[in-house]
């Protein structure tokens, strides 16, 4: 007969993002809806984003309950006071994770083992690739989360398949510009697919290209876990997810996680929050004072940098197509420099446009005013999208951006691709078309009825929370 103390005993998960913003926000969602269904949480930061979460959210930000607390590890990187708040280089992150990690996170687990309640299972963004070892040195269940589409996992999976074809690496530098990239592609579970609809990461002429390999790991590495959510849903990728299921058979769609989110009662979770730069809630209360569907919002991710002259043509396509705009400018945007933005520009738009640093995204794309969403593409954006029901204007910037840019356009019709050589004209014409045409009103319907679909799938008894029931029960807490 079990004692007391261990019947009483919660699982206990800990979850443990790649360490940047794209990253972060959704294990967190993640950590949310296992905690509602009873799991004790531990999420695990590096001791740099530990830093600028403090900074952004208030020293009692981490305070968390007594069953969701947090811990921080050491990311192995030299850092100065100056690039306190902003995104690590990615490649160097990449190294450090493989080569700096695993210890300080075992040490941690042999901690928390040895608290009242010792670990259960693990969570891991696919990213940190070495919480697999971790897992089996403990023998514990470990889930691996790619914060990305089942395209962009299809895809990914057919890397060491092109490097055999001899696509891969690129030749030089020429195949970037001579249409080589529009070569077709056999992607099973993904229709008309070329080079160009890969993860980026295969545009180098280095057949070492260590984000390649990275990326590969990663793949090596869920062949090995116990099993892998996507957040996702059938509706939205049913044949990838068809195709991903032949390769990998614990396969859980469970998304997206903001309509599930939105659905559960979570007031006791309403405080935690995991943004990394200060969230300017102002622009919630400007947003009150414009029509509905009126407003552009603009904002192009945590990692996106442009050029100087990239964002003038957008600055100057927002101000010619006189909608009201509001614009998230982090201040590391512009390579090489800070963003300056002329006082005509300003002057042109001062009635009409609102510039800020960094916003509460979810609640701004769920406000009555928001009529199109101008987007690089990460998965969180267009995840949180499809569920505020609003049609996207894409310019998609690296990694996974491309492949979910070829969905949103080509396959599920909810959104329409802006060059990568971005020019006002442009700009100006797709805005309005979107915002007042044909096409965005097509484009409007289409995206509701996906958002719809989100709603049912993470409804009870929707696929998305069946599959999230028997994640629990058949790898969570298959050993409890």
């Amino acid at each position: 007969m079990e004692t007391r103390n261990s019947a009483e005993r919660k699982p206990h998960a800990v979850l443990i993002p790649y360490p940047v913003q794209g990253h972060i926000n959704p294990l967190f969602k993640l950590a949310k809806l296992l905690h509602l269904r009873g799991f004790h949480i531990t999420f695990v930061h590096t001791e740099y984003n530990h830093k600028r979460l403090i900074k952004s959210r208030g020293p009692n930000a981490l305070d968390g309950l007594s069953d969701f607390h947090f811990e921080t590890i050491p990311d192995g990187l030299p850092t100065t006071i100056d690039d306190v708040n902003v995104t690590q280089d990615i490649v160097s992150l990449c190294k450090t994770v493989r080569e700096n990690l695993l210890t300080p996170f075992c040490d941690l687990l042999a901690r928390l083992n040895n608290s009242a309640t010792p670990v259960t299972c693990l969570v891991s963004d696919c990213g940190m690739t070495f919480t697999l070892q971790a897992a089996q040195e403990l023998s514990l269940p470990i889930v691996m989360f790619p914060p990305a589409s089942a395209c962009c996992l299809l895809s990914g999976v057919r890397y060491r398949t092109r490097f055999d074809e001899g696509l891969i690496p690129l030749k030089d530098e020429s195949y970037l510009t001579n249409e080589y990239l529009d070569t077709k592609v056999d992607t099973p579970g993904m229709k008309n697919s070329r080079l160009k609809d890969s993860p980026d990461f295969i545009r180098s002429t280095d057949p070492n290209y260590s984000m390649v390999e990275f990326f590969m790991e990663q793949v090596d590495n869920m062949h090995r876990a116990s099993a892998i959510i996507i957040n996702t849903f059938v509706e939205l990728e049913n044949d990838a997810l068809n195709a991903l299921s032949s390769i990998f058979p614990s396969l859980y769609p469970i998304g997206p996680f903001p309509s599930f989110l939105s659905q559960c009662p979570q007031n006791h979770l309403a405080s935690l929050g995991s943004n990394l730069w200060k969230e300017d809630t102002g622009c919630l209360e400007w947003l009150e004072s414009k029509k509905p569907k009126s407003v552009v919002y603009v904002s192009f991710g945590s990692v996106t940098v442009m050029s100087p002259e990239q964002l003038l043509e957008f600055a100057w396509g927002l101000a010619n197509s006189k909608r009201p705009f509001l614009w998230i400018i982090r201040p590391d945007l512009v390579a090489g420099g800070s963003v300056v933005l002329s006082s005509e520009f300003v002057n042109e738009t001062s009635d009409r446009g609102l510039i800020a640093s960094w916003c509460p995204q979810e609640e701004v794309l769920n406000h009555s005013s928001i009529g199109l969403f101008l987007t690089h593409c990460g998965w969180n954006s267009v995840t949180e999208s499809i569920c505020a029901g609003v049609p996207m204007l894409c310019w998609p910037f690296f990694a996974d951006q491309p492949t979910n840019c070829k969905l949103i356009c080509n396959e599920l019709g909810i959104g329409v691709e802006i060059d990568k050589n971005v020019k006002r004209k442009e700009v100006e014409k797709l805005v309005n078309e979107l915002m007042v045409g044909d096409k965005g009103k097509k484009m409007r319907q289409e995206i509701m009825e996906l958002k719809k679909k989100a709603e049912e799938n993470t409804r009870l008894g929707g696929g998305s929370y069946m599959n999230l029931e028997k994640l629990i029960g058949e790898v969570l807490l298959k050993q409890n």
